[in-house]
């Protein structure tokens, strides 16, 4: 997109590498400190009363509230959002990527400022879905014992997500999206053509398969 160049060539110099790492440190940090304080998470979280109260800190500190309270699965989410993150950057390169994670975060405080309340959850799903449509083959061990493929989990995400719209209230249905413009920004138009592409590398793949057996 030839407004994202533009913006490029002006603003390279601010992008933040490793953003992921920085970010995934940060939520760690949180976690550990909320053990010993555990009103941490909601002096750090996005709440428009708070915003108008002063607090402006939260307009970033959102952003570093971990994904769970489970200590195994807090160690599994931030190196999973690490390896999303480096992902990207390799496809995108860091301001691309940057600017990705900033779209979506913008549109995490909107929602916010008109609910009353934002979360960066929805924002972290978008990094999950986007690294799904530059790497559907990519293989996790799920539970650390079923190999399956990245599309397959994104599959299922977006479903759930789309049960999730239904279902929720519209404090809900627009903070999903809200935190997933950047996936419209980034994604559409030649985005859409590349998924086509990419639609018709699969099934061509599947039917020499099925060919060769």
């Amino acid at each position: 997109m030839k407004w994202i160049d533009r913006l490029e060539r002006k603003a390279r110099g601010f992008a933040i590498p490793n953003l992921m790492f920085f970010l995934s440190g940060a939520m760690l940090l949180v976690y550990i400190l909320s053990l010993f304080f555990p009103a941490l998470p909601g002096l750090l979280s996005l709440s428009r009363g708070a915003l108008l109260r002063g607090q402006v800190w939260r307009l970033v500190t959102f952003l570093a509230i971990p994904p769970s309270s489970s200590p195994l699965w807090i160690l599994f989410n931030l190196y999973f959002y690490c390896l999303l993150g480096r992902g990207l950057e390799q496809q995108w390169g860091v301001f691309r990527f940057n600017l990705f994670y900033l779209c979506g975060m913008l549109g995490a405080i909107v929602s916010a400022l008109i609910t009353g309340f934002g979360t960066n959850y929805y924002l972290n799903l978008s990094l999950f879905l986007a690294f799904a449509a530059f790497y559907p083959d990519y293989r996790l061990t799920l539970f650390f014992l079923l190999p399956i493929k990245v599309k397959y989990l994104a599959i299922l995400d977006a479903v759930l997500l789309l049960v999730s719209f239904v279902l929720a209230g519209w404090a809900d249905r627009l903070a999903i999206v809200m935190s997933l413009v950047n996936i419209v920004i980034f994604f559409g138009g030649s985005g859409l053509k590349r998924l086509k592409t990419q639609m018709g590398y699969w099934k061509t793949r599947r039917n020499f398969r099925k060919y060769m057996r």
